[in-house]
């Protein structure tokens, strides 16, 4: 039998010596978990990169504060460009701030993963006899250890490690992601407000027009086909002008949940037309299309923001070549 319990022994002994690490080995190797960041940098670094511009995890209500103060420095009664509306973003999105936060649960798993249950050790006097009488049978001790564990360590913390990694990739897509939608966002407020500006010189046009028409037919000048025509093509502009500014508001809506914004923070305001068209578009593409640090997705963001660009360009210049058309 003592033949037995040793070999049993030998069998055991590398599986309880694996939990034990030594004490430098295992800070090493959760130093670069045990930081409360751990894993925002290189999201930080990737996502500057691409966009520009600075994320920031707010830890503490004190650090959530002080964001709270820069972006309402930024927007509070400010007409926004792009750019600011970005920066908004990435910073104020609860949202991101989600993301972030999943990155530091994961380095905490990958962290706690790492740690090896410490074994239990005890001792214990088997005997009989009362307290009087020291007659005793057997003195036992025991060093028992989670064996499971033991042996799955280290495939836990590998899955752990990726798990860590592949929150790392989702956070970076989610910024990326955030910031596309975004600047589209902002283009498509601009472009709405835009729309509302052309249909109201459009109204005041055909206001004088139907006013003029009404007068000329009073003289006989005109006749009631016509008068009904200009009255008519200003009652269409009217029930287009308030369409018009129902969209703008829910465009400026939509840009102001996607900047995570509330309160007195929604009082900003975005330009009433659309920039310039790049003169040199592709080039501009080349030079995306070359950098290896942008995937496919922020190659096709790029090129769908240009588009919807000029898509608005070209709406608004149909919107007032018809408005003189009519006129």
């Amino acid at each position: 039998m003592s033949a037995v319990r040793m070999k049993v022994l030998a069998t055991l002994a590398p599986l309880l010596l694996a939990g034990c690490v030594s004490t430098g080995e295992l800070a090493k190797q959760t130093a670069p978990y045990e930081d409360a960041s751990a894993g925002f940098q290189n999201v930080s670094a990737k996502t500057a990169y691409a966009t520009g511009k600075r994320t920031a995890w707010a830890h503490t209500q004190e650090q959530t504060r002080q964001l709270a103060s820069e972006v309402h420095a930024m927007v509070h009664k400010r007409t926004i460009s792009a750019d600011t509306a970005v920066q908004v973003a990435l910073l104020n999105n609860k949202g991101l701030q989600a993301s972030y936060a999943a990155i530091g649960i994961d380095a905490a798993d990958v962290w706690q993963r790492m740690l090896p249950e410490n074994p239990r050790v005890s001792i214990g006097i088997f005997g009989i006899g009362a307290p009087e009488v020291i007659l005793f049978r057997a003195l036992e001790s025991m060093v028992t250890t989670n064996l499971l564990e033991a042996m799955t360590r280290e495939k836990r913390v590998d899955i752990a490690r990726t798990r860590f990694e592949q929150t790392q990739l989702k956070a970076v897509d989610d910024t990326l992601r955030l910031a596309a939608d975004t600047r589209k966002a902002w283009i498509r407020a601009v472009s709405a407000f835009e729309t509302v500006t052309y249909l109201q010189k459009g109204q005041i046009a055909a206001d004088a027009a139907s006013e003029l028409a009404q007068r000329l037919g009073e003289t006989g000048a005109l006749p009631k086909a016509g008068q009904s025509r200009e009255h008519a093509f200003y009652a269409e502009l009217t029930g287009q002008l308030a369409e018009a500014r129902l969209n703008a508001q829910l465009a400026k809506e939509e840009l102001t949940r996607l900047m995570g914004l509330w309160g007195s923070e929604v009082d900003y305001y975005v330009p009433d037309a659309l920039p310039q068209l790049p003169g040199k578009l592709k080039g501009a593409r080349t030079r995306f299309a070359i950098n290896p640090a942008l995937s496919w997705n922020e190659h096709r963001t790029f090129d769908s923001t240009s588009l919807i660009i000029a898509t608005c360009h070209n709406n608004s210049l149909h919107l007032r070549r018809n408005s003189h058309r009519h006129i």
